[in-house]
């Protein structure tokens, strides 16, 4: 036994102690200041924290004992030191991405969970739910090609050829221009949706006639629900290029519409006063506005528009179908002779012949 460890050298073995120790000490100082962090509500931080980052950290630590050269004299392996640099850098890389992706997804769930975006007056944190999520992938995006970069770009040979590929790439790079710029478009427009919000998660549009919801924003398409559980995907430069109908952009509150057609006969006032009952009995009206007015009149009937209010979309829509109900019946038992009716005027041309 003394014999064994008299072979193995001292000092490769206090070095990767050192090492061994130095890790250990980091990763207990990082989980600690997560607990620490954790107990604070203010920086209360999701599940899961940890989990997401202990295995890109071991794995840098491995990367980093690869490269020690007091390990692979250890084992006896002086002579594979190409191969465990390259492995090493390699690892390196690797790990350090998976932590920067995870670093970002923490950061991102830490901040959305400070705003509720099925709140009644959810604007900023529909806002905020927008940018992030459109920039958590611009971010893991540029993360990832960096990533792959820095990996080919460690080996010399792939490095020689790049160099000389983009020396001579002038009209390759010309026509590879041409055919990504849809591409360039679509991810340049995903990026101002981000920044200009013309659209923002769970904003109620209409888009080639289909009423729906936002449900999903990405760098290239946006997914949105419609009332009938369908799913509409429109590449997102259509929200930058052509007009659509956001009902929701500056807040969600939104004016309800019903109209009736009636006889000239229909009682206004009796109207008004019954509106303003049927609002009154609900939760789905919001007590901002209530109101009766004559439209249009033709000649066979007059236009009457009730206007109500609510704190959402569908708040709206539900409000609406009450309300057109109520007052059809209310005038179907209390005012029959106001339902529209056509007149019809017969002479009699006999009697008047006579």
């Amino acid at each position: 036994m003394d014999s064994i460890f008299e072979k193995i050298p001292r000092e490769s073995l206090i070095h990767l102690g050192i090492a061994f120790v130095a890790f250990i000490l980091l990763y207990w100082g990082v989980l600690f200041v997560l607990r620490k962090l954790g107990k604070n509500p203010k920086y209360l931080l999701p599940q899961g924290v940890m989990k997401k980052v202990a295995l890109p950290i071991f794995l840098i630590f491995v990367a980093i004992v690869l490269r020690m050269e007091s390990f692979r004299r250890l084992f006896g392996l002086q002579e594979e030191g190409f191969w465990f640099r390259k492995s090493s850098t390699l690892l390196f890389i690797f790990a350090m991405t998976w932590l920067i992706i995870g670093v970002l997804k923490v950061v991102k769930q830490l901040i959305i969970n400070n705003y509720d975006v099925n709140a009644a007056n959810n604007l900023k944190a529909r806002k905020i739910y927008t940018q992030f999520n459109i920039l958590e992938r611009i971010a893991i995006f540029i993360v990832i090609i960096l990533a792959i970069g820095l990996a080919l770009m460690s080996f010399k040979e792939i490095r020689e050829v790049g160099i000389s590929v983009f020396a001579s790439a002038g009209v390759a790079g010309i026509i590879i221009g041409f055919s990504a710029q849809k591409l360039i478009g679509t991810i340049l427009a995903g990026i101002q949706i981000a920044i200009a919000q013309p659209i923002k998660m769970d904003d109620v549009v209409i888009v080639e006639g289909e009423w729906g919801r936002i449900e999903d924003i990405t760098l290239t398409y946006v997914v949105v629900k419609i009332w009938d559980k369908r799913r509409l995907i429109v590449p997102t430069p259509y929200f930058i290029e052509k007009p659509f109908q956001n009902w929701t952009k500056t807040s969600s509150d939104i004016l309800g519409t019903v109209f009736l057609y009636t006889d000239y006969h229909v009682p206004f006032d009796a109207i008004r006063k019954e509106l303003t009952k049927i609002l009154e009995s609900t939760d789905l009206w919001d007590g901002e506005v209530n109101n009766i007015q004559v439209t249009d009149n033709k000649a066979g009937h007059v236009e009457v528009r009730a206007l109500m209010s609510a704190k959402d979309a569908s708040t709206a829509w539900d409000l609406r179908v009450m309300v057109r109900e109520k007052l059809i019946a209310f005038l179907q038992e209390n005012y029959p002779e106001s339902l529209p009716r056509t007149r019809v005027l017969i002479k009699d041309i006999g009697n008047e012949n006579t």
